[in-house]
């Protein structure tokens, strides 16, 4: 492959490569910088490429590669990230007004509930484990087959079935329990509550009913329902759609958030460990 095919096809590619990463990191630099690393790495191995598997899985299999070494060392997010991320935006002044400026100014600053469950789903599919997440992701929205990702993950089918049916179920089950807009049992309304704030003039409750996920709810049963909500992060590019400036500024918010949360966490667990590591000791000694 000449290099100016490559430039070519790789830039057909990059839409979906940057909002993969996008949604398995939930870091608009991470994402950019994943992405440019990619293609600096796809580039200067070039001549490796032999056409065995597609350029797409080539390119998805060095980006997943470089997003698995930067998100290890990180601590997955927890269920209740809905929770914990609306409070502190409650108590948070500045990121409501800056929102709001975004509705008011950009021409991607509109607020649609479908972006939101886009939006929520990204965010709680960080609470999977890392190999579940990426499997979720590669088969359900960008539509790899088990065979690539194998490939892409250096795994084998029967690991690969099995992260895609654990992963699946997981937010299968977490939805159930935290969706009030879909199942009408969960806790979480923010797609409701959002809307309110950034269309208060709108009927929610009319707009809402556009959405063939919420007005199937009723009739579809859980997996019909996960199957619709890929529908819709397949429909969407989170660096493009007409709410993307106003998503991503969300995202941030939730991921900077969420580190605070979890060193937090990590440092009160260390902290109350510490005397029952000393109170071992001192028994030891006794």
């Amino acid at each position: 492959m000449t290099v100016e095919l490559f430039n070519k096809e790789f830039e057909g590619i990059v839409g979906q490569l940057k909002s993969y990463i996008l949604r398995i990191t939930a870091s608009i630099a991470d994402a950019e910088d994943i992405v440019h690393d990619t293609y600096l790495k796809a580039l200067d191995k070039l001549h490796t490429f032999r056409g065995n598997s597609s350029l797409k899985t080539w390119l998805f299999t060095i980006a997943s590669n470089l997003a698995k070494d930067n998100l290890r060392a990180q601590k997955r997010w927890t269920e209740n990230v809905t929770d914990i991320t609306k409070e502190a935006a409650l108590n948070n002044r500045q990121f409501f007004e800056e929102a709001m400026n975004i509705r008011m100014t950009s021409p991607h600053g509109q607020y649609e509930a479908k972006e939101h469950i886009a939006f929520c789903f990204t965010c709680i599919s960080k609470s999977l484990p890392l190999e579940q997440q990426l499997c979720v992701f590669l088969k359900e929205v960008y539509e790899f087959k088990v065979s690539e990702i194998m490939t892409i993950l250096g795994t084998t089918e029967a690991m690969v079935k099995y992260y895609l049916h654990t992963g699946r179920s997981k937010m299968i089950n977490i939805f159930e329990g935290r969706c009030a807009l879909i199942n009408k049992e969960g806790v979480c309304h923010q797609c409701s509550e959002l809307n309110g704030i950034f269309n208060p003039k709108q009927n929610t409750q009319v707009e809402l009913m556009k959405i063939d996920l919420v007005k199937k709810a009723e009739k579809g049963d859980k997996e019909h329902l996960f199957d619709l909500r890929m529908q819709i992060l397949k429909e969407i590019d989170p660096f493009k759609s007409k709410a993307s400036e106003l998503q991503l500024h969300h995202l941030e918010h939730n991921r900077q958030v969420m580190e605070k949360y979890l060193e937090k966490t990590v440092d009160s667990s260390y902290r109350f460990a510490l005397p029952n590591r000393q109170n071992r000791k001192q028994n030891e000694s006794n």
